[in-house]
């Protein structure tokens, strides 16, 4: 038995998408969420083969609870189903590694095809939504190792290491160098991708980790 948590903050489409997920009789529904957090709670009590999140609920978004479910339970499956037929719910979905972006507008056969094969390690993404994100995620990438070529090593471990929240005491201290080169680094790092502080040097190192991956 395939046990799912559906997080839905609409009971009737909660209702009516349990329904339609368990038409097949190896999955079952195990764990209902009306938000983000109440799914995160139960993922804390209990395991769940698969999370069936929506992106707009209160309290807490689908893409919220995702990061959390990213960084808490690493392996767990993940499939967005949304009525957003946006590409920037789908950049943001596919950041975060989700195994599946898909509209709700789909039928029972669709959703099951869909949870069968996200769980056996395939990417699902609705037709429309794929047709929108896969020249801008081609051009992301293209910018990206352009932008790769003009750094060296040292500064490619910097980046990895502000990716991963450290202050330039504990990337000295790894990187064996004083904290001023650090800070030097850095700064040839901002002027090389023309960046405007850590923060962004950090959002570049998560994109240059999804494209490695």
């Amino acid at each position: 038995m395939i046990n799912i948590l559906l997080a839905e903050d609409q009971s009737l489409i909660r209702q009516g998408l349990k329904i339609m997920i368990e038409t097949d009789e190896e999955f079952q529904v195990t764990g209902e969420a009306s938000n983000g957090k109440e799914a995160v709670d139960l993922c804390d009590r209990q395991s769940f083969d698969l999370a069936i999140l929506d992106i707009r609920m209160p309290v807490m978004t689908g893409l919220e609870a995702m990061r959390i479910m990213r960084k808490r339970w690493p392996d767990m499956v993940i499939l967005i189903l949304t009525t957003f037929n946006d590409e920037e719910y789908a950049l943001e979905a596919l950041k975060y590694k989700a195994n599946g972006y898909l509209l709700k507008d789909g039928n029972s056969e669709e959703l099951i095809r869909s949870i069968r094969s996200v769980l056996g390690g395939g990417l699902v993404i609705e037709d429309h939504v794929a047709a929108k994100v896969m020249p801008i995620l081609m051009e992301r990438q293209t910018a990206l190792l352009e932008m790769d070529k003009s750094l060296t090593n040292r500064e490619i471990d910097i980046i990895s290491c502000i990716g991963d929240g450290m202050s330039n005491q504990e990337i000295a201290s790894k990187l064996f160098l004083s904290v001023g080169t650090i800070k030097n680094q850095i700064s040839v790092i901002l002027n090389k991708l023309n960046l405007r502080d850590r923060t962004q040097i950090a959002i570049y190192a998560t994109k240059r980790d999804g494209k490695r991956n």
